[in-house]
C-alpha cells in the first residue's frame, strides 16, 4: 500500500457544450455534453475534475466561465480550469467563476512574466503550469494551443523556470502517449521527477493498471489525470442522439469500434491505489 496520497483527476477536454477527445491531442470528437460527466465522476468521488477549454487559444474565447458558474451549483468539488488564459482578468475571472486553481500553458510561454504576476497576486496554490511535451530528436519540447503548435523550447530548461516563477504544480501531458491507452510516458515522467521539486500530475496514455504501478516509484507525482479511459466507460450511461450534436466525429462512436483500453471508473482507480 502506497504512502502517499495520489489524487485521481479526470481530464475533460471542451469544446462548446461538449466533452471531446482526441489522439495525441488531435482529431477531437464529440462525447455528449460535458455536464453529464462532471456530475458523473463528481458521484463518483473524483478528486479534482480537471476542465480544459481545448480552442479558447484558437479562436481567443473561453466557454469556461459560464460551464463553471452552472455546475458549481450542483457540485461540490475542487475544479482545475484552463485553456485560453491570457491575463490575470481571465485568471480573475475564472476564480470568480468558481474555479478553485488554474492552469497556464500558450500565454506564459510567449510571456512568462504573467506565471509569476499571477503567482504574485492569488497565491502560489492556484497556479499550475500545463505542459504538453513531445519527443523530437532525442529530445521533449513544449508544445502550445492544445498541441496544435510546436515550439523549440526543451522541457529541461522550461520546468526549471516555472518552478522559480513560483508554480505550485505541473499539469504534464505526454502528447505522444494521449488518448491511445499505451502507457504512460515513463522516460519522460522519470525525467521530469530527477529535475524538480513540486509535485507533478501526469497525464497521457492510461490504458491499464499495471500503468500505474510503474509509475509510483517517482516520488514528484501527485496526481493521476485520466480521460479516455473513464469517458468511453462512461458514455454507456447516457443515451445521447449524436445526430442532434454541432461539434465532433460522431461516426467513430456510432460505429461502435472498440477502444484499447480497460475501462474503468474513479472507485476501481482509487482501489487500485489502495493496494499497491
Amino acid at each position: 500500500m502506497t504512502n502517499r496520497n495520489i489524487r485521481i483527476i479526470p481530464r475533460l477536454d471542451i469544446k462548446g457544450q461538449n466533452l471531446v477527445k482526441g489522439i495525441h491531442l488531435e482529431g477531437f470528437r464529440a462525447l455528449g455534453n460535458v455536464n453529464d460527466y462532471i456530475e458523473k465522476y463528481y458521484l463518483e468521488e473524483a478528486d479534482e475534475i480537471l476542465l480544459n477549454d481545448v480552442v479558447a487559444s484558437l479562436y481567443n474565447r473561453n466557454t469556461l466561465f459560464d460551464l463553471i458558474k452552472k455546475i458549481t451549483k450542483k457540485i461540490f468539488i475542487p475544479l482545475i480550469a484552463g485553456g485560453g488564459i491570457k491575463s490575470l482578468k481571465d485568471i480573475e475571472f475564472l476564480l470568480s467563476s468558481g474555479a478553485d486553481r488554474v492552469f497556464l500553458n500558450s500565454s506564459i510561454i510567449q510571456n512568462p512574466q504573467l506565471l509569476s504576476d499571477a503567482v504574485k497576486y492569488f497565491g502560489s496554490s492556484t497556479i499550475i503550469v500545463s505542459i504538453e511535451a513531445i519527443r523530437s530528436r532525442r529530445k521533449y519540447f513544449c508544445l502550445t494551443n492544445s498541441g496544435r503548435e510546436e515550439t523549440n523550447l526543451e522541457i529541461n530548461s522550461w520546468i526549471k523556470q516555472v518552478e522559480d516563477r513560483g508554480a505550485s504544480e505541473i499539469f504534464l501531458t505526454s502528447v505522444d502517449m494521449d488518448g491511445t491507452g499505451h502507457g504512460f510516458d515513463i522516460k519522460l515522467i522519470g525525467q521530469i521527477n530527477n529535475l524538480i521539486s513540486i509535485p507533478v500530475i501526469i497525464s497521457g496514455g492510461y490504458g491499464k493498471t499495471s500503468d500505474i504501478k510503474k509509475i509510483l516509484r517517482y516520488k514528484k507525482i501527485s496526481a493521476i489525470s485520466i480521460g479516455s479511459a473513464l469517458h468511453y466507460s462512461s458514455i454507456k450511461n447516457f443515451k445521447y442522439n449524436f445526430n442532434k450534436f454541432d461539434e465532433g466525429n460522431y461516426e467513430f462512436l456510432k460505429s461502435k469500434k472498440k477502444n484499447k483500453f480497460n475501462y474503468t471508473n474513479i472507485k476501481k482507480l482509487k482501489k487500485i491505489l489502495d493496494n499497491v
